[in-house]
């Protein structure tokens, strides 16, 4: 598809109503625009070209023979083209109807007589929405074929160095501890090992060692026999036997207990895990890794953690950049989950402005990639425009970025201009994808055509 100058690729339109003047109105306005729109005049013929054609968006009179016409291409389309939206087109006395049909999934409606340009307009959000849920499912399919995980992105060096990594130590059957502070994505790297294990197809089992006793951990982990403990009405598995045959992911290892730390180290040893309250060993085959927002190295230090623990389960070290050492992922995370939380949300959101783009990356994420996620999440739900715009950043993080501007660190991105950020992205782009501009372009989230003008804009060869 080709890229238009306000970056949204041509669309495929259906123009579907039974007046057809207005029908020929409606789709020479967006093919103005540069859309690809196709006419009919009927509920019938709507349904063969959905069921035989593929479509962005749906736009339909409400109301043409029958009353129930335009809601049933609504509901054509929704069985037909799962990532079409569909505009409905009404008169003012239809208007309860189409505010129903909205809950039947419409993306809107608008009254005639129609506005050119809030008509325009209101396509324009909706194709929006869909190109960006098509990218979005593309970057995904690409991460998950080739490393088996989504929600780890970035062009930087720090990320990509991991995403290499994963790939490399995965097939190799051995211990794989990931650090990193808390927030960085830890578990979706385990996870991402463990899909590309051999070991693939049997369970995986997290378990977060943090702020459990040693009681309820040992249950945990090894499982117990009825009566062991008050409230143990039951024999009951633990996550070693869960996991049989697959991998275990213990979180926050950090923070288990010297006494649990030896229980583990027996376990990795000897292969058996004997459950609570019981004499009988069982044997049990898992692969382990583990992950920690410590540094375990000045736990063994200061006696707190085993150093014989620390070289069995450290078979192969990935660790993950904290966001404020990669900030040039930063504006790509933010457009990537804010179109998550739109199409979750259902919101007529098309973008964020430059400006809270630079407030959000001069912050310092101390809950990082986890942290983002739920401040753009909250900015999508209170917004109550068509463009996040600094004003829906939370006051504290408007706060802390204004002072960090302030401060240039060394090798920091803080205070640089976005077309710094945003030529950087780019170069670091075209290095991972060997200069291919088409591929570049998809893990920007652009279109070729922009790419190719921030290209001859930004000089870049």
């Amino acid at each position: 598809m080709s890229t238009q100058n306000q970056d949204i690729a041509a669309a495929q339109v259906l123009v579907v109503d039974d007046e057809v003047e207005h029908a020929e109105v409606m789709a020479e306005a967006l093919r103005r625009l540069g859309h690809v729109c196709t006419i009919v005049h009927n509920l019938d013929t709507a349904a063969d070209e959905l069921r035989h054609g593929e479509f962005d968006l749906v736009i339909t009179d409400l109301v043409m023979d029958s009353a129930e016409d335009g809601l049933k291409v609504l509901a054509t389309a929704r069985q037909t083209q799962a990532n079409a939206e569909t505009i409905l087109v009404t008169a003012h006395g239809d208007v309860p109807t189409a505010t129903n049909a909205l809950k039947q999934g419409a993306y809107h409606f608008i009254e005639k007589p129609l506005d050119l340009e809030v008509f325009r307009s209101l396509c324009e959000q909706a194709i929006k929405a869909v190109m960006q849920r098509a990218e979005i499912g593309e970057l995904r399919h690409r991460l998950d074929e080739r490393f088996g995980l989504e929600g780890i992105i970035g062009t930087s060096a720090a990320i990509q160095q991991v995403l290499s990594t994963i790939p490399q130590i995965a097939p190799a059957d051995i211990p794989v501890l990931v650090t990193g502070e808390s927030g960085t994505g830890k578990e979706l790297v385990a996870r991402a090992v463990h899909a590309n294990s051999l070991r693939a197809r049997k369970p995986f089992k997290p378990l977060n060692c943090a702020g459990l006793s040693e009681t309820i951990l040992e249950s945990e982990l090894f499982g117990h026999v009825r009566g062991a403990f008050t409230g143990a009405e039951r024999d009951r598995e633990g996550v070693f036997e869960y996991a049989d045959g697959g991998t275990l992911f213990l979180d926050e290892i950090g923070d288990m207990s010297l006494t649990m730390q030896a229980k583990l180290l027996r376990v990795l040893e000897n292969g058996e895990i004997v459950r609570l309250g019981s004499n009988e060993p069982r044997h049990v085959d898992i692969r382990l890794i583990s992950a920690t927002n410590h540094e375990l190295e000045e736990l063994i230090k200061d006696g707190q953690f085993r150093e014989d623990l620390y070289y069995r389960i450290r078979g192969a070290h990935i660790h993950l950049p904290s966001l404020r050492e990669r900030r040039e992922d930063i504006a790509l995370l933010i457009r990537y989950y804010l179109a998550q939380y739109v199409q979750q949300m259902h919101r007529e959101i098309s973008g964020i402005d430059d400006d809270a783009i630079l407030i959000l990356m001069r912050y310092d994420w101390p809950g990082n990639v986890r942290q983002l996620m739920n401040v753009v999440r909250n900015m999508v739900l209170l917004c109550e425009t068509t463009v996040l715009e600094p004003r829906h950043i939370p006051v504290e993080i408007r706060h802390e970025s204004s002072r960090e501007a302030q401060v240039v660190g060394p090798g920091s991105l803080t205070g640089l201009s976005l077309n710094q950020i945003e030529k950087q992205a780019i170069r670091n782009a075209l290095r991972i994808h060997r200069g291919n501009r088409e591929q570049a372009a998809k893990m920007l989230g652009i279109g070729e055509r922009t790419l190719y003008r921030k290209l001859k804009e930004y000089g870049l060869k």
